[in-house]
């Protein structure tokens, strides 16, 4: 591409709320020589027009699917509910466009594997784990794979997801039924698992425990209660491809601990925690060592706070991936192999049976 900054078009962006207007949004900002963002689309014209105005966008579509095959966009970025991710995702990919499409890429192992195989040749199609991206999981990813603290023997890992509480804002109640296949396993699971691996390397089998503790969750503000299909509690046991043991737990409705990974090793000890409650792909890590280390280095957008921070690591990195034609960041297929794990957890829970990935 040009020297030019990239011209972004976000599906499902809101002025009201939402992940584009509270991630993404600030992320882009933040890299403003790197990108433009040159158009939004949302549910209808008068919600786009308003969300054009909050974003700066000089361009607003009613129709996602216009603005996707608009010849003044060059990075599709996709930030609608999960079960809409498909329509505008091959839609984007057969005009041509590069894409980031957040995570969960489907409702399931079919249409993630259906839209990285719709990914043509020299197009970025990146999935939004954006976990992966935070400096302190690439420093110690590093560290381990160079042998800092010897031969990796054990992983305790943690993280807290808030939407599968007691109460569910009206507009996260459909996080609760699995079908949308956007759930505390593929969202607060999937993003832990990713960073888990970049850290300490693939699984190669898996035994699991997954929990509903709450089946009737009330909609916050009303006397409305819907049922509760997917896990609000999260236990995976595993052994990864280089031998190391790993225990991760995800607890639904937690607001009050961060993220935390323990890795240890025959050699010394790596301790990445979060700055804030959640899961880690959401926040600032910090990284503790039994041994001495260089500072993790300046983050790319040191002003930033909360969840855009990582997310402009990743823009940073597709900027780059966009100027010199390199692939760097977690792609489609990546995206498939993660559901693939996910899908093996499921079995394992249901049968009780331990899973080879």
């Amino acid at each position: 591409m040009s020297g030019a900054p990239v011209r972004v078009g976000i599906v499902g962006a809101n002025a009201q709320r939402g992940w584009a207007r509270d991630a993404h949004l600030d992320a882009l900002r933040s890299l403003s020589s790197l990108y433009r963002i040159a158009a939004v689309s949302a549910r209808d014209q008068a919600q786009a027009e308003a969300a054009a105005a909050h974003f700066g966008a000089s361009k607003a579509f009613g129709d996602s699917l216009e603005m996707v095959r608009s010849p003044d966009v060059d990075l599709v970025v996709v930030t609608v509910k999960v079960p809409e991710h498909r329509s505008v995702v091959l839609a984007a990919l057969a005009a041509g466009k590069h894409v980031y499409c957040e995570w969960p890429l489907g409702v399931d192992l079919a249409e993630a594997e259906e839209m990285a195989a719709a990914v043509p040749e020299g197009v970025h199609a990146v999935v939004g784990l954006q976990g992966e991206q935070a400096p302190a999981v690439r420093v110690v990813g590093k560290l381990v794979r160079d042998g800092a603290i010897g031969n990796v023997q054990l992983l305790r890992a943690f993280g807290s997801a808030g939407a599968w509480g007691a109460e569910s804002p009206p507009h996260y109640a459909y996080l609760q039924d699995r079908r949308n296949g956007a759930t505390l396993e593929t969202i607060g699971g999937g993003h832990t698992l990713s960073s888990l691996e970049a850290l300490v390397g693939p699984y190669a089998q898996v035994d699991a425990r997954n929990s509903i503790l709450r089946k009737k969750v009330r909609v916050t503000g009303t006397d409305e209660f819907v049922d509760r299909t997917c896990a609000d509690h999260m236990l995976v046991t595993g052994i990864h491809q280089n031998g190391c043991v790993s225990i991760l737990e995800v607890v639904g409705g937690s607001h009050d601990r961060p993220a935390e990974f323990e890795i240890v090793g025959d050699k010394g000890w790596i301790k990445v925690t979060g700055t804030v409650p959640g899961t880690c792909q959401i926040a600032k890590l910090k990284v503790e060592t039994s041994f001495a280390i260089d500072p993790l280095p300046e983050a790319v957008a040191p002003d930033l706070v909360g969840p855009p921070v990582n997310l402009a690591e990743t823009y940073a990195v597709l900027a780059r991936d966009l100027a010199e034609g390199s692939y760097s960041l977690p792609d489609f297929n990546r995206a498939v192999r993660l559901t693939r794990l996910l899908d093996a957890i499921d079995v394992a829970s249901e049968t009780g049976v331990r899973q080879t990935i």
